[in-house]
């Protein structure tokens, strides 16, 4: 092998030859509206309290392997008589949904999703070695309890993801139905609630559906709502069993002692942390309803973004609108730009740049 070689001459996993790293566009402009963060940072007096924690941490020693202080403020938190035995916690919800799997997926299992829905999820299956199989949503990007539960019968998945509200569409689904799935399937059902805080019905959650159901799990991150993405901190709801599966898999001291202190922090200035989420839910429907004036298709939205669209050409759209310092998210249905909500300024900022867009529309 040459001395230095490219990535075609190493001995790569077979399902790893031709693939690239995940990753939105990370380019230096003005209005980034491609990630979906909160972009109102916490208060000078809880960054200096961040600072201080981490000065405060003993790195001479390995950290708190079962973090249970963390887990018992996640645990808080999320109310509804959560303790620490329920509560999971990893380096952000990729790493949270990549010990689920490592758990209850592997070699001859599946994992069962519901398209269009979030592009990670196929990586976790792929890392952990578990089958991918999706199936449609309806027209409108939907669920029904008809649709998931006929999916599990056709594909015998051992873990489902149902992702409320969903990315990159922002609709979500309803307890009832979630109810009903559950009550149908034994496999682990996994409901990823990202975005639940920015919902129109926050109370609305899958929490309330863990004492009758040990096979679900609530997937939940502090990188949107809680303004805390550059954190890294994901989490999980489930049984106290669930969460002792998990502990298997993870790889000791996952959690650094950094993590866990400002973590900590944050979530005890949870009030201040998700302070901007009703601007934020404001600035969502505020740009639904100005891009349908404009005469733009949009899906109706429960997350903190709102795809834009059609274009026929949208990777056009996308470039003309990076031209002039905006940068949107090219994902999702065929014809749509995904569009985080962001400040005020941001979005006058994306308004005047999607009028000057002339890429054609479908149909035009």
């Amino acid at each position: 092998m040459r001395p230095e070689p490219t990535l075609a001459d190493l001995p790569l996993r077979p399902e790893l030859v031709g693939e690239e790293p995940y990753g939105a566009p990370q380019l230096d402009v003005p209005v980034c509206l491609n990630v979906n963060e909160n972009p109102y940072p916490p208060s000078s007096a809880t960054l200096d309290e961040m600072a201080e924690a981490i000065r405060a941490a003993a790195y001479h020693r390995y950290p708190d392997r079962e973090f249970v202080a963390l887990r018992q403020l996640l645990a808080d938190y999320l109310g509804h008589a959560l303790g620490v035995e329920n509560v999971w916690a990893a380096n952000g919800s990729n790493e949270v949904m990549t010990h689920v799997l490592g758990a209850f997926g592997g070699p001859g299992r599946r994992v069962l999703t519901f398209t269009p829905t979030y592009s990670m999820y196929p990586e976790y299956a792929r890392n952990t070695h578990t089958e991918y199989v999706t199936v449609p949503r309806r027209a409108d990007y939907t669920l029904d309890a008809g649709l998931v539960l006929d999916a599990i019968a056709a594909h015998d998945p051992s873990v489902v993801l149902v992702t409320t509200p969903n990315n990159p569409t922002g609709t979500t689904t309803p307890l009832a139905v979630l109810e009903e799935v559950l009550a149908g399937t034994d496999a682990i059902v996994v409901v990823d609630e990202a975005y639940q805080e920015f919902s129109r019905t926050p109370q609305d959650t899958a929490l309330t559906l863990l004492p009758r159901f040990g096979n679900l799990v609530v997937s939940r991150t502090m990188s949107k709502a809680f303004a805390f993405a550059g954190g890294r901190l994901g989490y999980l709801a489930a049984a106290p069993a669930v969460v002792d599966a998990c502990r298997i898999v993870r790889l000791p001291y996952h959690l650094s002692a950094q993590t866990q202190a400002v973590a900590s922090v944050a979530l005890r200035h949870a009030d201040e942390m998700l302070a901007r989420v009703a601007d934020l839910r404001a600035a969502r429907d505020d740009l639904a309803t100005r891009a349908a004036a404009a005469g733009y298709e949009v899906v109706e939205s429960d997350a903190n973004f709102v795809l834009v669209g059609r274009w026929a050409d949208r990777h056009r759209a996308w470039q003309q609108l990076l031209d002039q310092g905006v940068l949107v998210r090219e994902t999702g249905p065929e014809g749509f730009l995904r569009v985080s909500a962001g400040t005020p300024e941001e979005m006058e900022a994306f308004h005047a740049a999607l009028a000057r867009v002339d890429a054609p529309r479908m149909g035009e």
